[in-house]
């Protein structure tokens, strides 16, 4: 049987990971700047969690979540976005009794939706999200979207933009709410049958369709900022003081609503301007989710988070035409010509890397022609060889290929004698 990866997922193969390596290190040096701490969360959950929190209209509750049910008949899902396991987890244990709040916490893995596979989107996709729970600061906020734009600078993106709107409060919501059922229903019929059962349950999820976007009513649909209560414009008004405090531009944008029902007040997307990304420019969204760990049986903790996909950032680093560093070369490559030198070999290669030095030899037990060719393949800086008269002679040959010259080193000397070539 010829099997294959499966649809929607992908495999990074070596030649490609070490980007990923990058981002995560970049990843963890601006959290540990911000002191953001990890957290780990199981990759599965109840599936009552995402139903509660993230909403029983959104496409990704009905359509896109992948659910099973285990041995105890428990319906279990494989999470789809972070945010609600991290509250979970902040709820269950007690974070919101810890002496330092907010509780800042970053997290890092795979997310599972099943969706249509495009560019840079996948159903088993990598995504970075960040938390800060126990606050209703809006300087907070300020602080969560610029860790993301530090994210994004640091990894080398220019071509972004912020996007900005506000959700505003539970009253500000249910008069807009009102106001779109008003304007939707006389003619709901002409929209799809997602949009027309969100009519009742949650008709902010309309403005939010794929299949009706074009549709004459969403362009004229009442917006939020319209019916903002005087608390929700003014904070509001602080979140953007702050980003501009911190010289962070941004655009405004009323029809930004998210795709999760447990957001309000701010709400912002980081996108790419790169004309060579594509049409789907979101490299990353969030907002504030005040209410949320009460709805899974916690006490009143604000909180704000977002998350990015580590896929489109790769991706739009490449519409930019940008690049990290390349794989880290290879410091030496050990050439054996026999078996006496190949156990001389195999333990100076074990000494080097003791030693700190990224080293490697031949396992194919090839000739000494194919074995240099491996040590270009890997950039190595210098070659070692070690033949019978190396062996007895109780040296080895050291051949710098960048200039191409070759001496005789003894074998007490040789890691003394390559780290002085290293610096």
């Amino acid at each position: 049987m010829n099997f294959k990866v499966p649809r929607g997922t992908q495999d990074i193969l070596p030649s490609e990971s070490w980007k990923w390596q990058q981002v995560e290190s970049i990843i963890r040096e601006v959290c540990d700047m911000y002191r953001y701490k990890e957290i780990r969360t199981p990759i599965f959950e109840q599936t009552e969690l995402f139903q509660r929190t993230v909403g029983d209209t959104t496409d990704i509750v009905t359509k896109e979540m992948y659910t099973f049910t285990d041995r105890g008949d428990r319906s279990m899902t494989l999470r789809p976005e972070g945010t609600a396991p991290v509250v979970r987890s902040f709820v269950e244990n007690k974070m919101f009794g810890y002496p330092d709040q907010p509780v800042k916490l970053y997290y890092q893995g795979p997310m599972f939706r099943y969706e249509r596979q495009q560019a840079g989107r996948y159903r088993q996709f990598v995504q970075f999200g960040v938390e800060a729970i126990g606050s209703a600061d809006p300087a907070i906020d300020a602080e969560v979207i610029s860790l993301a734009m530090e994210v994004y600078k640091r990894a080398g993106l220019t071509d972004i933009k912020l996007v900005l709107n506000s959700l505003g409060d539970s009253e500000s919501r249910n008069a807009h709410r009102e106001a779109l059922v008003t304007h939707f229903s006389p003619h709901i019929g002409e929209f799809c049958k997602d949009c027309q059962s969100r009519l009742e349950k949650n008709p902010l999820r309309i403005l939010d369709c794929k299949v009706d976007r074009e549709h004459p009513l969403m362009a004229s649909a009442p917006s939020l900022t319209d019916y903002l209560n005087e608390s929700s414009t003014a904070y509001f008004e602080q979140v953007k003081s702050y980003l501009e405090e911190i010289g962070i531009p941004y655009e405004l944008d009323p029809n930004l609503v998210r795709g999760l029902d447990y957001y309000n007040h701010t709400a912002f997307e980081i996108m790419s301007t790169s004309k060579g990304f594509g049409a789907i420019t979101t490299l990353c969204g969030g907002g504030r989710y005040n209410g949320l760990a009460e709805e899974i049986g916690g006490p009143s903790a604000p909180g704000i988070g977002y998350g990015m996909s580590i896929e489109r950032l790769l991706l739009a680093l490449e519409a930019e035409g940008k690049s990290f560093m390349q794989d880290p070369e290879l410091d030496v490559y050990i050439v054996t010509l026999e078996q006496a030198a190949r156990r001389k070999g195999f333990k100076l290669l074990n000494e080097l890397r003791k030693a700190g030095i990224r080293a490697d030899m031949d396992y194919m037990d090839r000739k000494m022609k194919a074995q240099m060719k491996s040590a270009d393949r890997f950039n190595a800086k210098s070659v070692i060889v070690i033949g019978e008269d190396e062996v007895n002679d109780q040296v080895v040959q050291l051949k710098n290929m960048g200039d191409g010259s070759q001496q005789k080193v003894s074998d007490a000397a040789i890691i003394e004698t390559i780290k002085e070539q290293l610096k």
